[in-house]
């Protein structure tokens, strides 16, 4: 939503492209069943507002859309009332100059006197402001907002928080000082252990209307969102990742999950925080083995979404990022569709390896690896991954690292479904176990 010439139907078209969603355009709806806007102003705005509230009702009660508002559409109280309950908000805020820059003097009914404009503007501000759950004026904002993955300081750490014991270190438990309860967990994938699951469902006073706080890394987030998914039911969580996985992956999606002495993430679920918190100053002490792995993961978004995103600014490549993976995210939020499989690329991989070494090798190293196996299956050169990543075979037990592979992605007459790197992106596809075989042993030392 927003007011005239912001520029919501371009906008949207991109978004509803990236998210793999319908696209809906209440003024072209209108146009196409009605007749010309102009002509229907002509008739009385009153008329033109109620033919514009049903189109808007059809359009909420259809399929999971992208929708872009006319700019007065907010007006209408009953709208407003379907917009709370049915959809997430996004506005899109333009300046009144630029506004009428752009479509003053036009053929629209409502932009053709400059005062007029102006109070319709200051009319409809409060509006927007008041039903808005998130605002942007470019896409990667408004993937953002959509879940909420917000660039702050201002972390609210009122609540249940669960850190990683070495980052509350790290940071002073200072930060924490306002927690109403603070429990540590280990680093790393030793925090994804039923028997630390337990403790903290143990540990943990709040109630159902109470929330909790990940503070930490990747193994942390999951650990404590699969927690807030289980304890009582399920309660409210946060989000805080403190490294560059966390922040470009591992935190975003709902995915939290535990492991098994049977592989990797077996017990989960999906529980969305309620907002994703990315403040880069907890990089500072990150060390040099986990920002590799956290580039390891930007290297996978950059080669699925076709953009040498290593080579921006740091700030701006984890917002790429970020957003990249909201995106896919939406277009398959709960992965019924398929289309949220394509962020595995070279992780079959790369779980294969970290079981194999009895999680011996960092995630990342076996994410580097894993995406080299995938290149060369794909017929893909793999010089970005050598040169950003340098990784060589690692020890590791290849019936073990084997068996996990064909676990995690099921084999079926002879051949296991892989995803794989191609010109417009990353595809499913069927790979003989011999081939799959022969990728996994090359990453593992003689």
């Amino acid at each position: 939503m927003g007011f005239m010439g912001a520029g919501k139907t371009q906008l949207g078209r991109e978004l509803a492209g990236l998210t793999h969603r319908p696209f809906v355009d209440t003024d072209a709806e209108v146009e196409k069943r009605f007749g010309p806007i102009a002509e229907l102003f002509d008739r009385g705005e009153a008329e033109f507002r109620r033919i514009e509230e049903q189109i808007v009702a059809d359009a909420l009660a259809g399929p999971t859309a992208v929708i872009a508002l006319g700019g007065g559409a907010v007006v209408s109280e009953a709208t407003r009332e379907r917009l709370h309950r049915r959809a997430f908000v996004a506005w899109v805020p333009v300046d009144i100059e630029t506004a009428w820059d752009r479509v003053g003097n036009s053929d629209r009914p409502l932009a053709r006197d400059p005062e007029e404009f102006r109070r319709l503007y200051n009319e409809r501000f409060d509006l927007y402001d008041e039903l808005a759950e998130g605002s942007g004026s470019d896409v990667e904002s408004l993937l953002l907002a959509a879940l909420q993955v917000v660039f702050s300081s201002k972390v609210p750490f009122d609540a249940a928080v669960i850190a990683d014991e070495r980052v509350a270190t790290l940071h002073t438990l200072e930060l924490l000082r306002p927690a109403v309860s603070t429990h540590l967990v280990p680093g790393g994938e030793e925090a994804k252990t039923p028997a630390v699951a337990q403790r903290l469902w143990n540990e943990l006073t709040i109630g159902r209307d109470g929330w909790i706080v990940a503070f930490g890394g990747g193994s942390t987030t999951d650990v404590a969102g699969f927690v807030a998914s289980t304890h009582l039911r399920g309660v409210r969580w946060v989000a805080v990742p403190t490294t560059l996985v966390g922040m470009v992956d591992a935190a975003i999606g709902g995915k939290t999950g535990i492991n098994t002495d049977r592989g990797k993430n077996l017990v989960g679920a999906f529980h969305f925080p309620l907002q994703v918190f990315l403040d880069l100053k907890f990089l500072q002490t990150l060390p040099d083995e986990e920002r590799r792995a956290g580039m390891a993961e930007v290297v996978k978004t950059g080669l699925l979404a076709g953009r040498d995103l290593w080579l921006l600014p740091e700030d701006e490549m984890i917002r790429a990022s970020a957003a990249f993976k909201t995106a896919v995210v939406l277009s398959d939020p709960y992965e019924r569709e398929g289309r949220r499989a394509l962020l595995n690329l070279g992780h079959t991989f790369a779980h294969a390896i970290e079981a194999g070494s009895g999680y011996a090798v960092r995630h990342g190293d076996a994410v580097a690896l894993g995406l080299l196996a995938a290149l060369r299956l794909s017929g893909r050169p793999t010089d970005v991954v050598d040169e950003l990543l340098s990784p060589t075979p690692v020890r590791a037990d290849r019936s073990r690292a084997w068996d996990a592979l064909r676990r995690d992605k099921k084999a079926a007459g002879g051949q296991l479904n892989l995803v794989l790197l191609g010109d417009n992106g990353g595809y499913v596809t069927p790979v003989a176990e011999a081939d799959a075989r022969r990728a996994l042993d090359e990453l593992i030392a003689e």
